[in-house]
């Protein structure tokens, strides 16, 4: 194993300052970068520890009568928070639905938000191609086992989905993630936070070198009667999602009047359905309709050798999870 060094950081300008040095890598709950160092994936020459940083942790309400929750919020205190369970339900289910337990109650809602994929290929460094891996090196999974990969917005040099849980609602929710750097403090709405792979796929997010993410806003709470995280895998716990939809409405009796759709498991990042949202707009509620509006979704996947079933089990999953956000109140 590598020498790494390691330093406890006692204020987010220590950690921000030490982050400026080559191969610095922050840790919260380390549950996926220790991973990564085991497997040989990552090689940091030193952690800064950042789970001292006080205030980090905190849920608090914002002027405007949003929520924010704190980098080092653990998984499992912002999913069973009162206020996160009874103004952003959908939020709450999807943070339930990621891992296991144990995990949950490690990891935090900064690192949650910085998973890495779990492509076979990325993950096993006995496959020398991976361009998110070691650029340049190709794409194993374009010809491999493509199973759980992406059918939206990929590219030839990578096809891997992003497995967060928490992401997926924070994109249908339109949240906005806090960082702060070398160059200051800046606001980053979720939709520009992840990356889809293009010709740069080792680059996850439009995170600067040095920055830390401080905290997560969530606006005013306008989805809490009537939201869906519905996440379809191969078994029922501590599996990544093949497919997931984050459905948020607000509801006029039967009609619709606004509907916010995000789907997990289908792209390098959460993939907002704008089309499909915008097709339900101010319309009654109907299977028919919504078919119609799932589709939209899909119309321009790209589906691979093994994984051309997503496309029909997104739409199917759609349908589902907003009939089902439709039909219930919210609290997770």
């Amino acid at each position: 194993m590598d020498a790494i060094s390691y330093e406890r950081a006692p204020d987010a300008a220590a950690a921000i300052r030490s982050a400026s040095q080559p191969g610095v890598v922050f840790i919260g709950g380390g549950t996926n970068l220790l991973d990564l160092m085991k497997g040989g994936v990552a090689r940091p020459v030193k952690l800064v520890d950042i789970t001292h940083i006080d205030g980090l942790d905190r849920v608090t309400p914002l002027p405007d009568g949003g929520l924010r929750i704190g980098a080092l919020a653990r998984n499992s205190d912002a999913a069973n928070h009162a206020w996160v369970r009874e103004r952003y339900p959908l939020l709450s289910q999807a943070f339930l639905a990621g891992a296991s337990a144990q995990l949950r109650n490690m990891a935090t809602v900064g690192g949650n938000l910085m998973q890495r994929t779990r492509c076979h290929y990325f993950y096993d460094t006995g496959f020398p191609q991976c361009n998110k891996r070691t650029p340049g090196s190709g794409c194993a999974a374009l010809e491999g086992n493509n199973r759980i990969h992406a059918i939206l917005g990929a590219s030839a040099q990578c096809i891997a989905t992003n497995p967060s849980d928490m992401s997926v609602a924070l994109a249908a929710l339109e949240a906005v993630v806090r960082v702060s750097g070398p160059r200051g403090e800046r606001a980053i709405p979720i939709a520009e936070f992840h990356r889809l792979p293009g010709e740069r796929p080792d680059l996850d997010t439009t995170l600067q070198p040095g920055e830390l993410i401080t905290a997560v806003d969530l606006p005013p709470p306008r989805f809490a009667q009537h939201a869906k995280y519905l996440k379809l895998r191969d078994r029922a716990s501590y599996a990544f999602a093949l497919v997931s939809v984050a459905a948020a409405l607000d509801m006029d009796g039967d009609t619709v009047k606004t509907a916010r759709i995000a789907l997990g498991g289908v792209a390098h990042k959460p993939w907002r359905a704008s089309e499909t949202e915008q097709m339900l707009a101010g319309k009654p509620l109907s299977r028919a309709t919504l078919q119609s509006a799932a589709a939209l979704a899909v119309r321009e996947a790209k589906p691979y050798r093994d994984n051309a079933f997503k496309v029909e089990l997104a739409q199917r999953a759609i349908v589902r999870a907003v009939e089902q956000a439709a039909a219930q109140g919210g609290v997770a």
